[in-house]
């Protein structure tokens, strides 16, 4: 699939300089601090030396107090309280969290997580009513909340109170809680936008120990849990979440908890994990456990006090990822085909297709790789009680839930992001579906967004990567959304000994220019360029920088994103 190759504006010039001065770095890491903010010497300390000097106060988030002061309420009565988050990764460790710092003291608590197929997404009627009938008089719900406005006036009825802890957007109107945590609310003064939910119970739990006057230590022992939501759940990797990343990745590389020490075993990796690592091993058996079981199931893990009764949950959720690969290439084969054979299909700038019979703990999964495949707006459906549930996912700079807006009259219910989002319709509405969702699309996605690009940080030669240009490089990590891996071009270079395949579709080479070192590269599915390049042949080539390491031998690796032969393209 051919791709744009898009290269940032170089930053202001002076701002660069100044930090290359102040920094003793080059002008080309300058440029990159300056792309994300960072213009002066203090800005960049405060960003190479994370902190947890540097977490906002949590009081500063609207209704904190009120949402501490009904906790204390609840643990002076000795009231049954809930803790109650969805079946993701977000809503699981943000559970694990919050039930585990209170568990260490308070023992009148429990936790829930709705079952996917039988109550959906979110705060849920048979949750609530499950509190009610068992004398849970207050439920903390994580990760979810912010818009179930009828769901909590059910609650109040029934004289269960609600704390909520969300982040998401809210809608029109706020519900009746006696406390919501959210900093997208519009009166929240907090000082950062993007925590996870996950996060949100982390400050939930400072803000406790504060006032309690715990120690510190207390809560940063689930630094790991909190790390592991930022990741999976895709939010910006700035500011306090960037600080909130990296002392967890710390955690989860020194001293992880027993639970996510076995996930780590389970994944056959248990050191050096990064952002990657998480999302790519962690995070899919987290969300296993939902998606083929019980959720529930990955809590326990998550909290487990014990090696043995971890490694049997580990073990379980293990084999259930392996069954949801199984269901993740049937059903993607299956669309593939579906798509494939149908000339209609394939002319249109969206995706939808449906099979009753589909998985729906994978769909989600199949809806993204078929954005990869196609790249454009896409949405997978099957049938769920009755009702037909949906996955869908967008591409880069195209909003999905103001598309979604356009179909609301076909729709039963839908949320969530620009990128991502969920969807339930009655059967009936599945054809009408497909056609008005095409014709939202079509009217308002542009050519150019229907082909993928690569965002280029920067030009440089072979010779500006130097061991102390890869060495603060690195300490802009951990990467992730509007703090990705740095993305360089490098003009007219060739191919240094021998190029062949690895894996059957990638390629394996050398490249070198006059005046510098050659390096090595990996270029993953463009074995169609292997027949094109030749030693006297030049080409560009974007990529990212990584450390390869080998029989413990560690070299430096390009990361090859895309090749482009001189004067071909």
């Amino acid at each position: 699939m051919t791709k744009r190759w898009v290269l940032k504006e170089a930053a202001n010039d002076s701002v660069v300089q100044e930090l290359s001065a102040a920094l003793n770095i080059s002008p080309v890491l300058s440029n990159l601090l300056a792309h994300r903010g960072i213009t002066n010497f203090e800005e960049a300390r405060y960003f190479f030396r994370p902190s947890d000097l540097h977490l906002h106060d949590p009081f500063l988030m609207q209704d904190m107090e009120k949402a501490i002061d009904r906790i204390e309420q609840a643990i002076a009565n000795n009231e049954k309280i809930l803790i109650y988050g969805d079946y993701d990764v977000d809503g699981t460790t943000s559970v694990a969290l919050v039930y585990s710092f209170f568990n260490k003291f308070y023992s009148n608590l429990e936790y829930y997580i709705p079952d996917r197929y039988k109550e959906g997404y979110g705060i849920s009627t048979a949750g609530i009513d499950y509190a009610a009938q068992n004398g849970f008089k207050l439920i903390i719900a994580l990760d979810c909340g912010i818009k179930s406005v009828d769901k909590i006036a059910y609650a109040n009825t029934l004289g269960v109170d609600f704390i909520i802890c969300d982040h998401h957007l809210p809608g029109n109107e706020l519900p009746a809680a006696v406390a919501i945590l959210d900093p997208k609310r519009p009166d929240c003064d907090y000082p950062y936008k993007e925590l996870s939910g996950c996060g949100i119970g982390f400050k939930l739990i400072q803000a406790y120990a504060e006032k309690n006057g715990l120690p510190f230590e207390t809560v940063s022992e689930y630094l790991d849990l909190v790390a592991i939501s930022i990741a999976c759940d895709i939010v910006h990797i700035t500011g306090e979440n960037r600080v909130l990343a990296y002392l967890g990745v710390q955690k989860i590389n020194s001293n992880p908890c027993i639970g996510v020490k076995m996930l780590m075993e389970v994944a056959g990796k248990s050191t050096e994990y990064t952002i990657s690592d998480v999302v790519f091993l962690l995070g899919p058996r987290i969300n296993a456990a939902g998606r083929i079981d019980d959720a529930k199931n990955a809590v326990a893990l998550l909290i487990a006090c014990h090696e043995d009764a971890a490694r049997e949950k580990g073990d379980m959720i293990n084999i259930q990822n392996t069954e949801r690969k199984g269901h993740d290439l049937q059903i993607t084969q299956e669309a593939l085909s579906v798509i494939d054979n149908d000339d209609v299909l394939i002319a249109r700038k969206s995706t939808v297709v449906f099979n009753q019979n589909w998985h729906k703990g994978v769909i989600g999964i199949v809806a993204s790789r078929l954005t990869e495949k196609y790249y454009r707006p896409t949405v997978v459906l099957t049938q769920s009680n009755g009702h037909v549930a949906g996955s869908a996912r967008s591409v880069l700079g195209y909003d999905l839930y103001e598309a979604l807006c356009g179909c609301s009259d076909l729709l039963t219910q839908f949320g969530g992001h620009k990128y991502a989002a969920g969807l339930t319709m009655k059967p009936e509405n599945v054809p009408a579906f497909m056609e008005k969702f095409e014709q939202v699309v079509s009217s308002t996605i542009t050519d150019e967004l229907l082909i993928p690009q690569i965002k280029i940080d920067a030009e440089i030669t072979l010779a500006n990567i130097t061991s102390k240009f890869y060495r603060i490089m690195t300490q802009f990590s951990p990467f992730g959304p509007e703090n990705m891996a740095p993305v360089f071009i490098t003009k007219n270079v060739y191919v240094s000994g021998n190029v062949g395949l690895v894996g059957g579709n990638h390629v394996k080479m050398a490249i070198m220019q006059p005046g510098a070192a050659a390096f090595s590269c990996i270029a993953f599915n463009h074995a169609e360029y292997l027949p094109l390049l030749k030693p006297d042949v030049p080409f560009d080539v974007c990529y990212t920088i990584e450390e390869n390491v080998w029989r413990e031998q560690r070299t430096i690796q390009l990361n090859i994103k895309g090749i482009r032969l001189v004067n071909r393209e």
